[in-house]
């Protein structure tokens, strides 16, 4: 599915981004709760820079906010585009890079969490 038109035009700097261990990958939790897996947060990805493999222990939601993302199976994802991510899928998404590429911004409800799969 594609929102046609949306994508953020302002800068996201002055957000509290916390980083991860990924070069180039930071998030801000919007809604957990304790004791549940669960999580909705933005995820920024510098371009060229990516989050490694994960598995989907519930479905996974993202709707791309700015920029885009390719998954390892080669498809691409652009602002305004809409995945749902089956329970028991995994991907490696890496932020889209080359000339005039930009921070790829995502909103991601992760129903039932993540979990790493494969090493660092």
């Amino acid at each position: 599915m594609r929102l046609p038109g949306l994508e953020l035009n302002g800068s996201l700097d002055g957000l509290e981004w916390r980083e991860t261990r990924y070069p180039g990958v930071s998030w801000i939790d919007l809604a957990s709760d304790p004791g549940s897996p669960s999580r909705t947060a933005l995820i920024r990805m510098a371009p060229g820079r990516g989050y490694p493999r994960h598995r989907h222990l519930g479905p996974e939601d993202v709707l791309v906010l700015s920029g885009g993302y390719e998954d390892e199976d080669g498809r691409v994802f652009e602002a305004g585009a809409f995945v749902r991510y089956p329970e028991g899928s995994e991907h490696s998404p890496t932020a889209l890079a080359g000339a005039g590429a930009r921070d790829c911004v995502l909103l991601a409800v992760a129903h039932g969490g993540t979990e790493r799969v494969g090493g660092d």
